[in-house]
């Protein structure tokens, strides 16, 4: 093996166990959420509308409060993850296609006016209760415990709905 094949590999994997270590979320975390928007996807193809967390709960084979407690841990924040932009997620061209691509860029995406359209009507697609929460976080700046006061909901209550919403953007988005 050449000196330039070993070192470019060991660069590489240094700067990729660097972005992994930045990452908020372990793997299994980012593999839970997966699992709920598969979910989503999957009732919404079949129910034709946006499905109540009772039918996402079955469908993932938890109690509702089970599903409760999943969103409450996944905390859904992120709206388009670097992952996204390629459809898998194999580590073989992970840098060059996020890192020296600037339309791979999660910000520069969301300034695309078409991607910013398609968000705007995702969300109107959300249950009624999901945009109102949407709406509080982003256009008003409300932070949790204000959101629940205003719903009358404890503060976790908010952080599962805003999950929630997150895994139903990212189904809607992803289709985009």
């Amino acid at each position: 093996m050449q000196f330039e094949t070993f070192a470019t590999q060991r660069i590489r994997g240094a700067m990729l166990d660097e972005l992994r270590g930045n990452d908020y979320l372990s793997r299994g975390t980012r593999k839970q959420q997966r699992s709920i928007e598969s979910a989503v996807h999957k009732l919404e193809q079949k129910l034709g509308r946006a499905p109540a967390e009772s039918e996402i709960a079955r469908e993932m084979g938890m109690s509702l409060t089970e599903y409760q407690e999943l969103l409450g841990k996944v905390r859904g924040t992120q709206l388009v993850y670097l992952e996204d932009m390629s459809g898998d997620e194999g580590d073989n061209d992970y840098l060059d296609r996020h890192v020296a691509d600037e339309q791979a860029n999660p910000l520069a995406q969301l300034q695309d006016h078409r991607m910013r359209e398609a968000l705007v009507e995702a969300i109107k697609h959300l249950p009624e209760r999901e945009q109102y929460v949407m709406s509080m976080y982003y256009e008003h700046d409300m932070n949790l415990k204000e959101i629940a006061a205003v719903l009358k909901v404890t503060e976790s209550r908010v952080c599962q709905l805003h999950s929630q919403s997150i895994a139903r953007l990212r189904v809607k988005l992803r289709e985009y």
